[in-house]
């Protein structure tokens, strides 16, 4: 009986997760790895482990809706996501051998970071979702857009191209700050057992000046991609809960692709506003019980 409860509370959980990993693109995991260390007791090499296991499903279900709905930079989020799987499986073998401890304040430092980087630009946005750092006006070019044309508003690129295939400037500066935000988003993915949404939603915003209605399911296409080596190798180390991981599937899923139809329907700003909360409370949460602070 008690398995049937928790069964159907990670599945009711698992929706709630699938929506915010469709509509924010993180995959899943910031939220999965304190869930399963507080509701479901498992030690964070497992909770970690069924958390990289669990996010390649609900990101491949996001990452189609948005790719039918022409939101996301397809051939960017390979570039990513190749680039993360080169550094993924370092990352996993250094958590093996990490306290967890560590692991935990590791996951804690990387996503408050990020939360503030994404807060920080959302208080920069007008409130019509225009950001003064790289909205019209500005000199330069806006990779976000297939002709780079200047003056561009990168925030309006979405509403502008719902009806035109997704592009990317592939310029060589932003090629190899595509590579490195994959690198760096693959190595963390694999240490701390997230998809490395939390990483490349902000650093695409910050140092591509993609919004974020583009950003999502750009990032789902690479988590796919750069979980594969972990996900292998954690499965090798016997790390992985599979009930736990499919349970929290079976409702993430229909999530997932839910919360990327809504993405058209949320203003930029009010997505970057909850994608901070929700990283500013995952932190939170995993450094309450690591350290037993409740």
């Amino acid at each position: 009986m008690e398995i049937i409860i928790t069964s159907i509370v990670l599945i009711l959980v698992g929706i709630g997760i699938g929506v915010l990993s469709g509509m924010l693109g993180i995959g899943g995991g910031t939220i999965m790895v304190p869930v399963l260390r507080l509701g479901y007791g498992l030690d964070a090499f497992m909770a970690t482990a069924t958390s990289l296991f669990a996010i390649i499903p609900i990101s491949l279900a996001g990452a189609i809706t948005h790719i039918r709905a022409r939101s996301c930079f397809p051939k960017l989020g390979l570039l990513l996501g190749i680039a993360g799987a080169v550094t993924s499986s370092a990352g996993v073998y250094l958590g093996s051998i990490s306290p967890s401890w560590l692991i935990m304040l590791a996951a804690a430092i990387i996503i408050v970071y990020s939360a503030f980087t994404m807060l920080r630009k959302a208080l920069r946005m007008g409130k019509k979702g225009t950001d003064p750092s790289v909205a019209g006006g500005q000199k330069g070019t806006d990779p976000a857009t297939p002709t780079g044309n200047k003056g561009t508003d990168p925030h309006g690129a979405f509403e502008a191209e719902q009806t035109s295939p997704c592009a990317f400037a592939f310029t060589r500066k932003n090629v190899a700050l595509a590579v490195v935000i994959g690198l760096i988003a693959g190595f963390a993915s694999g240490y701390v057992g997230v998809g490395g949404g939390f990483i490349m939603v902000p650093l695409m915003t910050a140092w591509l000046g993609i919004p974020m209605k583009r950003t999502s399911g750009t990032s789902l296409i690479a988590i796919i991609i750069l979980a594969i080596p972990g996900v292998i190798q954690q499965a090798f180390l016997g790390h992985i809960d599979y009930l736990a991981g499919i349970m929290l599937c079976v409702g993430a899923i229909p999530g997932a692709v839910l919360g990327a139809r809504l993405v058209p329907r949320v203003p930029e700003r009010t997505l970057r506003f909850i994608f901070a909360g929700l990283l500013a409370v995952a932190a939170v949460m995993l450094v309450i019980n690591e350290f037993s602070l409740l």
